[in-house]
């Protein structure tokens, strides 16, 4: 006989409950998952998440769906710059680019994830902002503009949030120059 969490016997109908909330929670899992069947995914492994890699022109439209479908949370958002390296695992239809937007987000009364993966071409490094849908996204995509130029259509505020505002180029593009800062410190001994 199991036991609970408050220290008390488990019984066969509170695990018989658990078993059909989690049939539940699969069942609206997999109603998602069937309504974006058309978009490219990675084969879902246990307590990985489902990764979607919809067309640029599609990504609103796909972060709005799983919104619709009861996702709660933005957890990130951030930007890939695969210039030096190949591409990792990516579904044939998809052709590689240089960038790739890529939004974790939260079903948090279903315990899943699912990853939004977008190639953003070096050419127009451009992408619709889906500020609308997840406010919280106003910063994470105010710094993917500032560290890698990425410009999110419909954003509104489309500013450097880390770098000065006359600061030229993007620091986390892997071709931005490293450069040198001479640094000064106070009672330095002087050259030798």
């Amino acid at each position: 006989m199991a036991m609970d969490m408050t220290g008390g016997a488990e019984t066969s109908a509170d695990t018989e409950s658990n078993a059909s909330a989690e049939t539940t929670e699969r069942g609206s899992l997999d109603a998602v998952l069937h309504g974006l069947r058309d978009i490219p995914q990675l084969p879902a492994h246990r307590r990985q998440p489902v990764v979607l890699f919809p067309q640029r022109e599609r990504y609103f439209d796909v972060v709005s769906a799983l919104d619709d479908a009861g996702c709660e949370m933005l957890a990130d958002l951030c930007v890939v710059d695969y210039l030096l390296h190949p591409h990792g695992n990516l579904p044939e239809r998809i052709v590689p680019e240089r960038f790739e937007v890529v939004a974790n987000l939260l079903f948090l009364g279903l315990g899943a994830r699912f990853r939004v993966r977008v190639q953003v071409p070096e050419s127009d490094p451009t992408i619709d902002s889906i500020y609308d849908i997840y406010p919280g996204s106003e910063a994470m995509e105010r710094e993917a503009f500032d560290m890698f130029g990425i410009v999110f259509n419909g954003h509104p505020d489309m500013t450097r949030i880390l770098m000065p505002d006359d600061w030229e180029g993007h620091p986390l593009r892997k071709d931005y120059g490293v450069g040198r800062v001479p640094v000064q410190f106070r009672e330095a001994p002087g050259p030798r």
